[in-house]
């Protein structure tokens, strides 16, 4: 698979569809119409303004679920990924929080999109979920099953973690495209609307280089307008989520103008 035929860009900015918590999570609403039609808005706005991709995933549903989500959550993430798949002609993505790449890969293929990103893909991290491990192994071997060609974007050193042993970040991105066969790559800075450490970037693109692998680097976090263009001269594109919202607030949301204005200095 060809992970730089996802998306029909250059230089793509995914925008983010920050879902409310679904039914089941503490914070739900008791609406779930109103939830799916709020994400409609979203995915329109970000068209509107200009994003050349939509990303969509569970944020309101902390506290997450470590690694394997229940099978209501599924249903609902396949429900939202449905209707936006219809209401939009953007390539889709899908992220089950905290990291269930099975959940994300089957509510992706259900939903005809486009690709996946999955938090820890290979290796293991130390979050507020405990220790979450990579189950490249399983994916994979999903993706097989389900005849899918939904391309996997696997983070590196992702937000809101820690590495249960210091490692060369070369050898992660090594691993992660050689033995865990992702399509691509997501680096992000410590946390939610965070920037990306520019040395870590440049590394990890780098270590790409080397390997000759076909894999777009994406930035995961902290792209702003006044950096996106800064930030596309060494990545091949960006997953944009708080800088595009109402008053730049995460929860908020979709801000067409944001939308624009950011796509524009791209």
């Amino acid at each position: 698979m060809n992970g730089s035929a996802v998306f029909d860009a250059d230089d793509p900015v995914v925008g983010m569809v920050h879902l409310p918590a679904l039914p089941g999570a503490p914070g739900f609403s008791g609406d779930f119409d109103a939830l799916v039609e709020r994400a409609l808005a979203d995915a329109r706005e970000l068209e509107a303004g200009g994003a050349d991709a939509v990303l969509v995933e569970n944020f309101g549903d902390a506290p997450f679920y470590p690694d394997e989500v229940p099978r209501h959550v599924v249903a609902s993430m396949t429900r939202v990924a449905t209707e936006i798949r219809r209401a939009v002609e953007l390539p889709l993505g899908v992220n089950v929080l905290r990291n269930d790449a099975a959940a994300a890969l089957s509510v992706a293929t259900a939903a005809n999109a486009d690709f996946v990103r999955v938090n820890v893909h290979t290796g293991a991290r130390v979050t507020d979920q405990g220790v979450v491990e990579g189950r490249a192994h399983e994916t994979l071997r999903l993706r097989e099953t389900l005849d899918s060609d939904v391309a996997i974007l696997a983070d590196v050193a992702v937000k809101h973690s820690a590495p249960l042993a210091e490692r060369p970040v070369e050898e992660l991105v090594a691993e992660t495209l050689e033995r865990g066969k992702a399509d691509g790559l997501v680096v992000s800075g410590p946390g939610t609307g965070r920037a990306v450490d520019a040395d870590l970037l440049e590394t990890v693109v780098a270590r790409r280089d080397d390997l000759g692998a076909d894999a777009p680097v994406l930035v995961g976090s902290g792209v702003t307008a006044g950096n996106v263009a800064d930030l596309l001269a060494v990545a091949d594109g960006a997953i944009v989520g708080t800088a595009l919202k109402e008053g730049g607030e995460t929860t908020n949301r979709v801000d067409r103008e944001r939308v624009a204005t950011l796509v524009g200095r791209t």
